[in-house]
């Protein structure tokens, strides 16, 4: 086995030039789904299918989901099965679509063509998600290459709509193919991580998006008796939600980083347009990331309870709507994808990669609700969704090697 993973990873290094290349392609097709103002990820699963066919897989599925918006009127969902030794199967799983490239003059050049610096590929989409698809991509392709059987079977799954819900992407998969996939399986999502590669996320916190509607009385700012200030209301109402949530709800688990739950005041609507107007009615929204172990009605009814405190104090009256994330069960620290994780990351990097929750969602959350144990990882340097996002070379080549690593089951 020694013998072959030398192989495996010296085969890896020759293959720089061809990454670039298939980064290229895929750069050329902005993958941006109809909910972001685009035509979907068909042109780019046509490049992804082309390359597909050159590792000649075992089985070749096409599991594409109705969508009136785009042209062709499908968003596409490719899988790639290889047969290993096993039927315990390592899947990868990669979204194909992107986001838009935001403020276009913040760019150095156009988003939409690869440019190279040195050891950085700059271009939409080249770290989310295209570094994971294509460092597990050739990392199987250096198996084919040295003429390796795995141990373990591998499927490379290519997912569309990632970046806004996933209703047409993996759910769909798991709506119509859920026999795919086994407890047994290991599952990797290469769609966040740390740059040096030593995060394995695991779990996900509870979402609470809470709008509160501050409602009052309007006047003029001249003469405020007769009205009820909304403005001065919200204000005393956030500092008293966000000292009551702290206070209450103040665990901290040093799996996640950070370690605690947050409770932030983030968007304001706007209210009235003048300056001297007191406001008649103001809305105002908490974002809040809770530690699973909390019980989300509990954090709910202490927020109504501090917000109706305030609007009695301020003679104002408030509404609360809430909006509600729940975590799923995480995956197990002591997972067979954590741990085949970990001693790849040991070898290729000799660095010691933990297991971590994170305060946001990833789709492997929902392979986590079919009781499916699920990781994120990649070596990431945070670009995505940023003006000229970019991955390192090196960064492809050596993840590349963690996913052979994981495929040899070594």
């Amino acid at each position: 086995m020694t013998d072959q993973w030398d192989r495996v990873t010296a085969r890896i290094e020759t293959y720089a030039e061809e990454m670039v290349q298939f980064q290229s392609e895929m750069v050329a097709c902005p993958a941006i789904g109809p909910d972001n103002g685009g035509e979907g990820e068909a042109a780019k699963a046509e490049v992804i299918k082309e390359w597909l066919v050159r590792l000649n897989p075992d089985e070749t599925l096409e599991l594409n989901a109705p969508d009136d918006r785009v042209p062709g009127g499908q968003r596409p969902n490719i899988i790639g099965l290889f047969k290993g030794q096993s039927d315990t199967t390592v899947w990868v799983l990669s979204h194909t679509d992107i986001v838009p490239v935001g403020e276009r003059s913040l760019w150095d050049s156009d988003p939409f063509v690869l440019r190279r610096e040195g050891d950085r590929l700059i271009g939409r989409g080249v770290e989310d998600n295209q570094q994971g698809l294509v460092a597990s991509y050739f990392g199987m392709k250096a198996l084919k290459d040295e003429g390796v059987l795995p141990p373990l079977s591998v499927g490379l799954i290519f997912v569309a709509d990632e970046e806004t819900g996933s209703s047409y992407g993996l759910r769909h998969v798991l709506r119509t193919r859920a026999d795919l996939f086994s407890e047994k399986d290991l599952i990797i999502v290469p769609d966040a991580g740390a740059p040096d590669g030593t995060m394995i996320e695991v779990s996900e916190k509870h979402i609470l998006a809470l709008k509160f509607i501050v409602s009052g009385i309007q006047c003029h700012a001249s003469m405020p008796r007769p009205g009820a200030n909304t403005l001065r209301a919200s204000a005393r109402m956030i500092t008293a939600v966000d000292e009551a949530l702290h206070a209450a709800f103040n665990d901290s688990n040093e799996l996640f980083a950070p370690p605690v739950s947050t409770f932030e005041p983030t968007k304001k609507e706007a209210n009235v347009l003048n300056v001297n107007t007191i406001p008649g009615e103001d809305v105002f929204y908490f974002d809040s990331r809770i530690l699973p172990h909390y019980d989300l009605g509990e954090i709910e009814s202490k927020a109504r309870e501090a917000a109706e405190q305030a609007a009695v104090e301020s003679g104002v009256r408030v509404q609360l709507e809430a909006f509600k994330g729940p975590a799923p069960e995480p995956t197990p620290t002591d997972a067979s994808v954590v741990q085949a994780l970990k001693r790849a990351v040991a070898v290729v990097h000799d660095r010691e990669a933990r297991p971590m929750g994170i305060g946001g969602r990833t789709v492997a959350g929902f392979f986590r609700q079919k009781g499916l144990p699920a990781a994120v990882w990649s070596t990431a340097e945070g670009t995505a969704h940023a003006p000229n996002e970019s991955c390192l070379l090196s960064n492809l080549l050596a993840d590349a090697k963690v996913f052979a690593h994981v495929y040899l089951g070594l």
